[in-house]
């Protein structure tokens, strides 16, 4: 006779959408909860607000999971609440990134053609923020999907522990690795390639593209930064790797 794993099903706000947010509640119980608990105990022992980062290549559904653990943090008993944020509201605005051009790989490519990279992203900026952030109150921005582009001052941030999600958070290149130092706790997601791509190029034709035009996307753009989180991330205090039947496994 086999166990029935049940999914607990969520509506959340991500980049001013409402999802669906499906997990299972084995995970909830034995990872989510349990993480939201250290990170409360974390905060007691902790002079000062407690910063989080959740890191993952595009397609695992940070954005999802990090809105997902917010709303949990605010109904688990002896849990301290937290807040979640992202850093695509650090993109170049697109204004910018369309009549801008950047080197990649030895070679002049329009920003437009690879916005999401870490170079289509204002990093001077996002430090500033990060380091005004672990000790006041901020104004954060957002990354509108229906705009596509960025809202500044969108969120207020308030809460003692803030979690920010994001794919270059632990990348290990010059400018990007010196962000680790600003956070208290790390949480990185690995998930299988094939996967991503598949989830990726699903998206992009709910999304409106064709299976083609997806595809093509995928190959120019995305497959590039998955591959790149994938392979140049710092470690994190917390590794999870997202399975293909969407459960969670905690990696050594």
């Amino acid at each position: 006779m086999y166990m029935i794993d049940k999914i607990k099903s969520f509506k959340v706000l991500v980049n001013s959408f409402e999802v669906n947010a499906n997990y299972y509640e084995e995970d909830i119980t034995n990872i989510f909860i349990p993480l939201l608990k250290r990170l409360t105990n974390m905060k007691k022992r902790k002079n000062g607000r407690l910063l989080v980062y959740l890191a993952a290549s595009p397609g695992v559904g940070k954005s999802t999971l990090a809105a997902f653990l917010e709303i949990i943090s605010k109904n688990i008993e002896n849990t301290m609440e937290i807040q979640s944020i992202g850093i695509d509201g650090f993109h170049y605005d697109q204004e910018y990134i369309k009549n801008h051009k950047i080197i990649i790989d030895e070679k002049e490519v329009p920003m437009i053609e690879v916005k999401g990279c870490p170079e289509t992203f204002n990093l001077s900026k996002l430090k500033s923020k990060i380091k005004v952030l672990k000790n006041e109150s901020v104004n954060w921005p957002i990354y509108d999907r229906s705009l596509h582009d960025v809202v500044e001052d969108k969120i207020l941030v308030t809460k003692d522990i803030v979690l920010i999600e994001g794919n270059w958070l632990l990348l290990n290149e010059d400018g990007w690795r010196e962000l680790k130092d600003y956070c208290d706790y790390s949480i990185f997601i690995k998930a299988d390639e094939a996967m991503l791509r598949d989830r990726l190029i699903q998206r992009k034709i709910k999304g409106g593209l064709s299976e083609e035009a997806a595809t093509n996307f995928y190959e120019q753009s995305d497959s590039k930064n998955v591959k790149r989180v994938l392979n140049n991330s710092l470690n994190a205090d917390l590794q999870l790797e997202l399975l293909s039947n969407g459960k969670y496994k905690i990696r050594g």
